[in-house]
C-alpha cells in the first residue's frame, strides 16, 4: 500500500526528472506522485511543461494499465504526496469491479503524528476492505475510505504550506469519527458475507443429507437416515433464526473455503445428535412420550419431532442423552441449561456472541 519516498524537493529540476525503467516494468505509485509534482511545480513555475508532463502521462498510462483506472485522487501542491483510489475489472473473475487504494504520506507526515495515524488507518482499513469483502460494499468501502484519506491529505498539504493550523484538531477529530464509522460499517458487511458463505456450507451438507435421505428412505424406514436428516435440517433452521434475528457474528478474517467448511460441520453436528437420541428412544434407553397404543407412523413422526429440535438446540439434546447415562451428573459437571429460545451454541473457531 504505502510506500516510502526519498523527497526531491531540494534536487535541481535538470537532474531528477526523467529517469530510465527498465522495459515491462511497472511503475511504482511513488513514481507516479514523483511525476505528477514535477509537473505540477513547473506548471506553477511558468515553466516548459511539455516534457514533464508527457512523463506523468506515460507513468500514469503504465500505472492505470498494471493496476486500474484512477477515479479519484487528491495530489498535495507543497508536498510529493497524493493518495488516488483505481478500479479494475479483473478477467476470468466472477467477483466484479476490484478497487485499489495507494497511498503516499506516511514521510510527508512524519512531523505531525495525529494525521499520519489516521493515515494509517486508511491503510489498513483498505487492506482488510480489499482481502474481504466483494462486490457493492467492497467499492462503498473503499470510497469511504477513499473520502477520509483525501481529507486529511488535504491537512498535510494545508500545513507543508505553512497555514497556521488553527481548526486542524477538529478536522483530524472529524475524520477519527468518519473513519470509525467506516471501519463499523465493513465489520458489518464483512460478517454478512460471512453469513452467506457459512449458509453455503450447511445449505450443500443439507442438500446432500436430502438426497441420500430420499433415496434410502423411498426403499426402506430407516429411523438413523430420518433422524440424521431431521437433525440437520433443525439446525439449519436455528442458524438461519439467529442469521435473522441480528445475533449470529462469525470470525470474517478466517477465509471463504473455512467458513464454508465450518457452514458444513453445523448439519452433521445436529444430526449426529439428533441420531444418537432416536437411537436410545427407539433402543428404550429413553421412553418415548407416545402411547404403546399408537400407530408406528405417529410414533415415527414423534421421533421426528424429537430429532429436529435435538438439532435445533444442541445443548437440549446433550442435557437430555446425560440424563439418561446412570451417573452422567456425578462424573462431570452437568452442561449449562438451553436457553429458552433453544438457540445452538456457537462454534468458537467461527462464531462469537
Amino acid at each position: 500500500m504505502t510506500e516510502m519516498a526519498q523527497t526531491v524537493a531540494d534536487v535541481p529540476a535538470e537532474t531528477k526528472r526523467v529517469e530510465a525503467r527498465p522495459a515491462g516494468d511497472v511503475p511504482s505509485f511513488s513514481e507516479l506522485v514523483y511525476a505528477h509534482y514535477d509537473w505540477w511545480r513547473a506548471l506553477r513555475a511558468e515553466q516548459g511543461t511539455a516534457a514533464l508532463e508527457k512523463h506523468y502521462n506515460a507513468v500514469k498510462h503504465e500505472f492505470e494499465a498494471a493496476n486500474g483506472r484512477i477515479v479519484k485522487s487528491y495530489w498535495c501542491s507543497h508536498v510529493e504526496s497524493g493518495v488516488v483510489l483505481t478500479e479494475q475489472k479483473p478477467r476470468m473473475s466472477v467477483r466484479g469491479i476490484r478497487c485499489g487504494f495507494y497511498l503516499e504520506g506516511d514521510w510527508a507526515a512524519h512531523d505531525w503524528p495525529d494525521i499520519a495515524a489516521e493515515l494509517h488507518h486508511c491503510d489498513e482499513l483498505a487492506v482488510k476492505a480489499t482481502s474481504v469483502l466483494t462486490g457493492v460494499r467492497h467499492r462503498i468501502c473503499m470510497n469511504l475510505i477513499m473520502a477520509s484519506a483525501g481529507h486529511l491529505m488535504g491537512l498535510v498539504d494545508r500545513r507543508a504550506s505553512g497555514t497556521p493550523p488553527d481548526k486542524d484538531d477538529a478536522v483530524v477529530r472529524r475524520e477519527r469519527r468518519c473513519l470509525e464509522k467506516t471501519e463499523h460499517y465493513y465489520t458489518v458487511a464483512a460478517n454478512g458475507q460471512a453469513q452467506i458463505v457459512y449458509f453455503g456450507g450447511m445449505a450443500l451438507v443439507l442438500c446432500v443429507f436430502a438426497i441420500c435421505a430420499a433415496v434410502w428412505l423411498s426403499v426402506a424406514w430407516a429411523t438413523g437416515v430420518a433422524a440424521l436428516l431431521a437433525g440437520a435440517s433443525g439446525a439449519v433452521v436455528s442458524v438461519v433464526q439467529r442469521i435473522n434475528s441480528g445475533r449470529f457474528d462469525l470470525d470474517y478474517d478466517v477465509g471463504r473455503p473455512y467458513a464454508l467448511f465450518l457452514g458444513g460441520l453445523r448439519p452433521l453436528i445436529g444430526g449426529a445428535f439428533a441420531m444418537a437420541l432416536a437411537f436410545a428412544f427407539d433402543g428404550g434407553l429413553l421412553h418415548l412420550p407416545v402411547s404403546e397404543t399408537e400407530a408406528r407412523s405417529d410414533r415415527r413422526l414423534a421421533l421426528l419431532v424429537i430429532a429436529f429440535v435435538a438439532g435445533f438446540s444442541e445443548r437440549w439434546a446433550q442435557d437430555v442423552l446425560a440424563s439418561a447415562v446412570p451417573g452422567a451428573k456425578q462424573r462431570g459437571p452437568a452442561p449449562a441449561a438451553a436457553p429458552a429460545s433453544g438457540h445452538l451454541p456457537d462454534h468458537p473457531e467461527v462464531a462469537r456472541e
